[in-house]
């Protein structure tokens, strides 16, 4: 299904066979394609690029379908890096995390940190936390797939 050139987001680059690869609901995903191009967002004179991801009812594109800045996108790509290490550690802890210490990481972006810490305001954060791990290692193939390939990725651009 070619995704939609029409609509407010122009895509310039695309991955349009998305729902075949879309993890454990691959070939069976609403998830049609994902893109990198022109922000619907833009302004008169001011031009940013953003990735989308365009999910399909069967009907129609739907309003569940997302477009994400580029640094977002990376901004993702960290918080699940730091959460996938994190929890490699996290059996150390009764309640897999400490109650007193819920400040996880501090990364420096931009000057300032992304503090990735324990949502300690969730009232379910106990059990919550351990189906989280759960689903995080029933997962673990698919993700250390595309960590694997992002890291190779990334070591040819020289990081």
């Amino acid at each position: 299904m070619k995704i939609p050139t029409t609509l407010k987001h122009k895509p310039v680059i695309v991955s349009e066979n998305y729902e075949n690869i879309d993890g454990r609901s691959a070939y069976k995903s609403d998830t049609k394609g994902l893109s990198l191009g022109l922000a619907q967002w833009n302004d008169r004179g001011k031009v940013d690029i953003s990735a989308k991801v365009w999910r399909y009812t069967g009907e129609k594109w739907s309003r569940q379908s997302e477009e994400l800045p580029l640094h977002r996108v990376i901004d993702l790509a960290i918080l699940i890096s730091r959460a996938k290490l994190y929890f490699s550690d996290a059996y150390r802890y009764e309640k897999m995390y400490d109650p007193e210490h819920t400040t996880i990481d501090r990364i420096g972006l931009q000057g300032d940190a992304m503090t990735v810490s324990v949502c300690t305001e969730n009232p379910m954060i106990d059990e919550d936390i351990k189906l989280f791990s759960q689903v995080l290692s029933d997962n673990d193939e698919l993700l250390s797939e595309r960590l694997k390939t992002l890291s190779g990725i990334l070591k040819e651009l020289g990081y």
